[in-house]
């Protein structure tokens, strides 16, 4: 049984109202704090969270910082994301589009972990801000 908290209810409405966006542990707090939530609320139940599988640990390129996001949606279990370098919304790879992608890195041998995988580009939207 998992054990809830005000803090964790905090948290999880937070990750459920921007579920296509990560975030570092200092951008949840910063958004939070408001509601009277504790910067270490923030971080033990960021990292409870990510034990029970809600929550997703991202680490960005040429970033050091860990980022989060919520995982833990019907729609979200199984699927590739794709995340943008930028702006850091991540989207779901449309199951045909990751079919082919399975298909290619089964050929050489690898299966691709739908649960964990994470491709990092540029999405269209930053593209065209260029």
């Amino acid at each position: 049984m998992e054990y809830k908290t005000k803090q964790r209810e905090i948290l999880l409405d937070f990750f459920c109202k921007n579920e296509d966006v990560s975030f570092s542990a200092e951008q949840i707090y910063e958004n939070l704090k408001s509601t009277g939530i504790s910067q270490s609320a923030v971080y033990r139940n960021i990292r409870a969270l990510e034990e029970s599988g809600k929550v997703r640990k991202i680490a960005k390129a040429g970033s050091r910082e860990a980022f989060y996001q919520y995982v833990d949606l019907d729609d979200c279990k199984g699927h590739l994301h794709m995340s943008c370098k930028k702006c850091g919304k991540t989207t779901h790879l449309e199951e045909k589009e990751a079919e082919i992608l399975s298909k290619i890195f089964s050929k050489s041998n690898f299966e691709i972990d739908n649960d964990s995988t994470v491709i990092y580009g540029t999405c269209k939207d930053c593209e065209n801000k260029k």
